[in-house]
């Protein structure tokens, strides 16, 4: 029998807080831990998701860093502006956030979509943005058998929000898929229950039509522009782009830094913690 593994048990004795901000008239849900006199870092989920992605680092982070783990626009907890979410939108939601906690420059670190927001935001505002991570980002090609899956895996865990449908959607982000993940599936599946919340996730689906997503990839142009100091993370097992699309990404970033992480899927911040952790904060810290 493998062993539990629960959310609640990565966090226990981190010195850590839960709570909402007002970001612009979005009610933001946060988990946040760190001394809030040191530099800011703000963590960016992925397509579907919520602030617990991040459960895994928040406590090696800390010691570093005032630590934002964020319910993105229309995610988790956060409001729902019952509108198709595009990339616009989710950056101006960050800039409102750094804004409400009062950081003029911040490091932003985003998974799957949250690196596709994060790498605009480093476009767009690079005034904000200290140094940038991107980890198995979306935003660079538009991969029709992949977003499909998406869409299907992402609306059926909400439709009927059943241990089943929603261990799916969660197994889906893992290269590991003997274990059962049942403290995040029953996490996502509590997100999921929310009222309203199928609506949510086809505003969430936006970015998977070929006509919206085309509007909003990035390119060379945008990547060329980038000029914080960048990482961009792989791994060896991710289910939405190979090593070699990764590798692309770098390489149209001004002197950015690739790894990869081995036997992880899509979430290696999760999987493989440790390694993560310690990559992580010594780019951040400059090392």
């Amino acid at each position: 029998m493998s062993e539990f593994e629960s959310i609640w048990s990565d966090l226990q004795g981190v010195p850590f807080s839960q709570g909402y901000l007002d970001a612009a008239g979005v009610r933001t849900r946060y988990l946040h831990a760190g001394d809030k006199n040191q530099p800011v870092l703000v963590l960016l989920h992925g397509s579907g998701g919520h602030a617990e992605a991040y459960v895994r680092n928040l406590e090696a982070h800390a010691r570093h860093f005032s630590t934002w783990s964020i319910d993105m626009l229309g995610h988790g907890y956060t409001g729902r502006p019952g509108h198709p979410l595009e990339i616009a939108h989710y950056v101006e939601h960050l800039t409102a956030v750094l804004d409400t906690i009062g950081a003029d420059r911040a490091h932003i670190s985003g998974e799957s979509l949250g690196g596709w927001v994060a790498a605009r935001a480093a476009v767009d505002h690079p005034d904000r943005v200290d140094r940038l991570v991107l980890n198995t980002a979306g935003g660079s090609q538009a991969d029709p058998v992949v977003m499909a899956r998406i869409r299907t895996l992402s609306m059926a865990a909400v439709e009927d929000p059943a241990w089943s449908t929603v261990q799916a959607r969660i197994k889906w982000l893992m290269a590991d898929k003997t274990k059962d993940y049942d403290d995040l599936v029953a996490s996502r599946q509590r997100v999921y229950r929310q009222p309203g919340f199928t609506a949510a996730m086809s505003d969430i689906m936006a970015l998977q039509d070929p006509t919206i997503r085309a509007r909003n990839l990035l390119g060379p142009a945008e990547y060329g522009a980038i000029t914080a100091p960048t990482l961009v993370l792989w791994t060896s097992d991710d289910p939405t782009a190979d090593v070699e699309e990764g590798s692309r990404i770098a390489s149209m970033i001004p002197g950015a830094r690739f790894e990869v992480m081995p036997g992880c899927g899509h979430w290696p911040q999760y999987e493989d913690a440790k390694t993560f952790n310690r990559l992580h904060v010594d780019f951040l810290l400059g090392r």
